[in-house]
């Protein structure tokens, strides 16, 4: 009887022990999948106050703002500034973890993630509104509409013009709600980021109307008349 208990005993360790390392390996996969896919990022543009060189070095991404601009109104030079405010081009990067006694890293104070530093609740929105399940923040084509989605929903609720990226940012950042209530209003360092998305979009757009025709129709498919630089 005593060696039964002692067999099942040991059995019982073995399984445990066992579920423990499956554990591990389980985490540690995510880890090593989830570092590996970050390594495989592209770099954030070394240039990033010429569109034109963004463009050079990351062509497809002229391709996934172009095909935001075509179906949701936003202009590439937009998005391109929103992107570059709220990540730097940095694919997965997010807020930085709070401090617990000044020392202990804790909780973000937010959920944002990605190129555009789009929030889960929103971000589950986009996706059963209009991304689709497998829709990532991490990926620039999907950023990229989502910007535009978002922006097409503030000027269905709030009137705003798509070619007005100071409030739109603002709406973008306080979210509609917020836009409408005045929240940025007492927030200074929130209205200058608006203005300065604004005055980078009004750049990038000036660049682009010289170098757009280099990223139109560089596909050797892509043939007149069904694409014009």
């Amino acid at each position: 009887m005593a060696s039964a208990i002692g067999w099942l005993g040991a059995r019982r360790a073995r399984g445990a022990c066992l579920r423990r390392v499956a554990g591990f390996l389980l985490v540690g996969g995510y880890l090593l999948v989830a570092s590996g896919c970050a390594m495989l990022a592209p770099s954030p543009p070394e240039d990033q106050r010429n569109i034109c060189e963004i463009f050079r070095e990351q062509p497809s991404w002229y391709d996934h703002a172009r095909a935001a601009e075509e179906r949701w109104g936003t202009p590439i030079a937009t998005q391109l500034a929103f992107i570059q405010q709220e990540s730097g081009f940095r694919s997965h990067v997010r807020p930085p973890r709070t401090r617990l006694l000044g020392v202990i890293p804790w909780r973000r104070p937010s959920s944002a993630k990605g190129y555009a530093q789009a929030q889960d609740p929103v971000w589950g929105e986009y996706r059963d509104d209009a991304g689709g399940l497998f829709a990532r923040r991490t990926h620039m084509q999907h950023a990229t509409d989502f910007i535009g989605w978002y922006n097409a929903r503030s000027r269905r609720q709030l009137g705003l013009s798509l070619h007005d990226p100071e409030r739109l940012y603002l709406a973008y950042h306080e979210g509609q709600g917020g836009y409408r209530r005045g929240t940025y209003r007492a927030k200074p360092r929130v209205r200058q980021a608006a203005r300065q998305v604004a005055a980078r979009a009004d750049r990038y757009q000036a660049q682009l109307g010289a170098c757009e025709a280099e990223f139109r129709c560089r596909r050797f498919y892509q043939v007149w008349p069904f694409c014009r630089a």
